[in-house]
């Protein structure tokens, strides 16, 4: 067995005793709930670019991602937050990357991806208008239609910005739901993944702003797929889940309360599109595979471990949570480096890394030992540390 030295709370190392990996069975999907993985992206840290300034991606690395997900049965929700969509993302990138993404799907028949459709580059002056966010979204959405694929419809920056009452974003989400071809998922991202979007929907109070998301999809049912709501609070998620018209799916975005609210009560569940589960993939298709197949146990036998180590990945300041995402990809070997475009792997401490590693090796997630614990040393020792 391996043993590392890490650093722990107060400036203190401790020694780390790996344990073996665990062996999550080969799924036989589809699922009894449909799951997507919002997949990160890959940079090339061999580029010649400025980092803060201009996005390097690796697009072979960062497609082989995606066909890993789709490989275990999970569907890939492209272009989303998880991809850094306004931290380091711009639409120009994100739309090459939904392109690349569809164009990989046709091999793996009956591929889920759902593409990520926002205002972002719209530049947010004081002076925007609600027209002016009405024109953002179409302008994205008819680009990702025109290649064939499925919006998620994100939350707007600039529609915080323009909107002056709830009215407008009921104006703004039901012309925009008039236009689209096929259902769209609705996501309505918290504060806490982004500051700028306090106040969605009009109000401050979740409950107040959950009336107006509801009152839109109502009035639109045939075109919503679902709402994906991340608040992080799993009752907010349910109260609305309950309200929610026939038909209407509620795909979780609680990277918090993630196993409870896929296995669901008597009253309904969620479906998933989830940033965890890009870092935990093969966990939650194996435990997605066993519930399906009636063993619940064995689901939150395998989901229950890795919560621990979604609540530190999505910790506060949760936005930068992509880090820990792509630090998981680095340590299992799916890409060879841990560097992230907008320099963002520099938004967690060495302590949070090291509280990472040892979270994901208690819940059996380093799939190769040897090589995470190599490359766990590299890492250590450009923070100064002799693991």
């Amino acid at each position: 067995m391996l043993t590392l030295n890490l650093p722990t709370a107060g400036g203190r190392m401790t020694a780390h005793l790996m344990q073996p990996p665990r062996n999550f069975p080969k799924a036989e999907p589809p699922f009894s709930r449909i799951a997507y993985a919002a997949a990160h992206v890959v940079a090339d840290p061999l580029a010649d670019r400025e980092p803060w300034l201009d996005a390097a991606v690796d697009w072979d690395t960062t497609i082989e991602f995606r066909r890993h997900l789709w490989s275990l049965g999970l569907g890939v929700a492209e272009a989303m937050d998880t991809a850094q969509r306004g931290m380091g993302m711009n639409w120009a990138n994100s739309l090459e990357l939904i392109r690349r993404s569809l164009d990989a799907a046709k091999d793996f028949p009956g591929a889920l991806i759902g593409s990520g459709a926002g205002t972002d580059h719209l530049e947010v002056t004081q002076d925007i208008t609600v027209d002016d966010v009405i024109r953002a979204y179409e302008e994205q959405c008819a680009a990702i239609e025109k290649l064939g694929g499925r919006i998620i419809l994100m939350a707007s920056r600039a529609l915080v910005k323009a909107a002056r009452s709830p009215d407008d974003y009921v104006t703004v989400y039901e012309h925009i739901l008039s236009q689209v071809k096929e259902p769209v998922i609705i996501h309505w991202l918290g504060e806490m993944f982004d500051p700028a979007l306090e106040g969605y929907w009009g109000y401050r109070d979740h409950m107040d702003a959950m009336d107006v998301a509801i009152d839109v999809i109502a009035s639109n049912p045939s075109k919503v797929d679902g709402v994906k709501i991340s608040l992080l609070d799993k009752n907010k998620e349910v109260s609305m889940r309950r309200r929610l018209p026939q038909g209407v799916r509620m795909f979780t975005g609680d990277d918090f309360n993630y196993a409870e609210l896929i296995a669901g009560d008597e009253q309904g569940y969620s479906d998933a599109l989830l940033g965890i589960f890009d870092a935990i993939a093969p966990a939650a298709s194996a435990a997605l595979d066993a519930f399906t197949h009636g063993n619940v146990a064995s689901f939150h036998d395998i989901l229950a471990p890795t919560v621990p180590l979604s609540r530190h990945i999505f910790k506060a300041p949760t936005r930068f949570y992509k880090t820990g995402v792509v630090f998981m990809a680095y340590l299992n070997g799916l890409q060879n480096h841990f560097t992230m475009i907008g320099g963002q792997e520099s938004t967690r401490s060495t302590l949070h890394l090291a509280d990472l590693f040892r979270l994901a090796d208690v819940a059996g997630l380093l799939a190769d030992p040897e090589l995470a614990a190599s490359r766990m040393r590299v890492v250590m020792a450009t923070h100064g540390v002799d693991a």
